[in-house]
């Protein structure tokens, strides 16, 4: 069986998300929510860790450094595809969910630190 993939799921708030009246930003954190338990439910995704800057980072993210990151071991490319796929799924309303987040997938491999190696 391959190795899986190392992922690190980049997410972010735009400026919809912001542009809402506060009274409206309820559905939009339940279908975050909704998202995000779907990642960790899918086939193939081990998540590993999270981490959420929301406090101390306030505005849109267009781009690093991100609001929240989702850390997993994934299967194989396509299902790191599908993961993002998740935004243009999930609906709020009337708009998918990229309406309001935007996501970006890193993989690589497992950085090995090695304890027989003296530097």
């Amino acid at each position: 069986m391959p190795e899986p993939l190392r992922t690190l799921f980049c997410i972010g708030n735009n400026q919809n998300f912001f542009d809402l009246p506060k009274a409206e930003i309820g559905p939009v954190w339940v279908g975050i929510s909704t998202m995000l338990s779907d990642l960790k439910r899918m086939d193939g995704v081990d998540i590993i860790g999270t981490f959420d800057d929301d406090a101390h980072m306030v505005g849109p993210s267009d781009g690093w450094p991100w609001t929240c990151y989702v850390l997993a071991d994934v299967k194989d490319q396509e299902t790191v595809k599908n993961a993002c796929n998740l935004l243009r799924t999930n609906m709020i309303g009337e708009f998918a969910l990229w309406r309001y987040f935007k996501i970006e997938a890193r993989m690589g491999r497992e950085l090995t630190i090695r304890d027989d190696v003296d530097v």
